[in-house]
C-alpha cells in the first residue's frame, strides 16, 4: 500500500494488517508516534484493516462452504474473484475437479478469460475451462492418501482445510435399532455454557440444546446435531449422542446418512469431545 501523509512530517501505511509510520528520513519507525495515535488517517487505516480481516474470513468461510457441500462453482466466478488477494489466498491450491470426476488438480491460477491453471497428480500444469468446477470434500476424493502424499511433495498449504481435513467413513455394519452415534458421548464439561462456547468457537451453530452443522450431501440437505444440554443449565454437562435430520426435521437412519454428512457430523462430535475435562491422577 502507498504511504499517506499524516502531518508533522510523518507518513503512514498499512503493512501486514498493522498501521506503521515513517519519518522525514524515510525510515520506518518501531511504533506509532504519540502525535499520530489519534490522527484521522490512522483511524481510517485501522478501520480498513478490520474490514480486510473480516473480508478474508468471509472468503475462507465461503470457500469452505463450497467444499463441504461440493457445490458446483462457475469457472467464470473464480476468474472474476481471483484478482482479489483475499479470494486468491482462500482458493489457491484447493483441489478442484472439472468435467472429468477422476481428474483432480490443485488450483494455481485463474485467468480473465475464465481458464484455470491446475497442477494435476502427474505433476503437470494443465489448463481447464469447464463451465463449473467442484472443490470436493476429501471423503469424496479417490485415493485420498495418494493425494495427500503428492500435496506434501509439492509443499502445498491450504487456507481452507480440505485434503488434510479429518474424515470419517460410515461403517458398513451399523446398529439397526438406533438413529444416533455415541462414539463421542459422555465428554464432561464444567457446565453447559462452556460446552456451548466450545461449539461456537469451533464455528458450529448452537440451537436449543444442540450444536449443529448443516451439510448439502448428494443434493440433499442434512443437519447433524450433538446434544449439549438445556440452555442455562449450570451443573456439569456431558456431550450427548450424534444424530442427523433431513430438511423436514425427521431423523435420518444411519444407513441413509451420506458420506459427507457422516464425516462432518463425526468431525463435529469429535471436536466437541476433545475439549472435555480430563481427570488426572490415580483415579483418572
Amino acid at each position: 500500500m502507498a504511504w499517506l501523509a499524516a502531518g508533522e512530517g510523518y507518513e503512514i501505511a498499512l503493512v501486514d494488517g498493522r498501521v506503521v509510520a515513517r519519518g522525514a528520513t524515510g525510515r520506518q519507525l518501531k511504533a506509532l508516534p504519540k502525535a499520530l495515535r489519534d490522527h484521522p488517517e490512522v483511524d481510517r487505516l485501522r478501520q480498513l484493516a478490520e474490514w480486510l480481516d473480516r473480508h478474508a474470513a468471509a472468503c475462507v468461510a465461503q470457500v469452505d462452504g463450497w467444499m463441504v457441500s461440493s457445490l458446483p462453482v462457475p469457472t467464470a466466478l473464480l476468474a472474476r474473484v481471483w484478482r482479489d488477494e483475499a479470494w486468491r489466498e482462500a482458493l489457491r491450491d484447493m483441489a478442484v475437479v472439472g468435467d472429468d470426476p477422476d481428474e483432480v488438480g490443485f488450483l494455481r491460477d485463474a485467468t480473465d478469460a475464465g481458464e484455470l491453471k491446475v497442477v494435476n497428480l502427474d505433476g503437470e500444469t494443465v489448463r481447464l475451462s469447464p463451465r463449473t468446477v467442484t472443490l470436493p470434500h476429501p471423503v469424496l476424493l479417490p485415493d485420498l492418501d495418494d493425494v495427500r502424499d503428492f500435496a506434501a511433495e509439492l509443499g502445498i498449504t491450504q487456507r481452507v482445510e480440505q485434503i488434510h481435513r479429518a474424515t470419517w467413513e460410515r461403517p458398513e455394519v451399523l446398529p439397526a435399532n438406533t438413529n444416533e452415534v455415541r462414539d463421542y458421548a459422555g465428554g464432561a464439561f464444567p457446565n453447559r455454557f462452556s460446552l456451548a462456547a466450545r461449539a461456537t468457537g469451533l464455528g458450529y451453530r448452537v440451537s436449543g440444546g444442540y450444536a449443529t452443522t448443516t451439510v448439502r450431501d448428494g443434493g440433499r440437505t442434512t443437519e447433524a446435531s450433538v446434544w449439549i444440554g438445556e440452555p442455562y443449565y449450570d451443573d456439569e454437562q456431558t456431550t450427548g449422542g450424534l444424530s442427523w435430520h433431513g430438511e423436514d426435521g425427521q431423523a435420518v437412519r444411519l444407513t441413509q446418512v451420506g458420506p459427507v454428512a457422516w464425516s462432518e457430523g463425526m468431525r463435529m462430535a469429535a471436536a466437541l469431545y476433545a475439549g472435555r475435562t480430563i481427570e488426572e491422577g490415580g483415579n483418572a
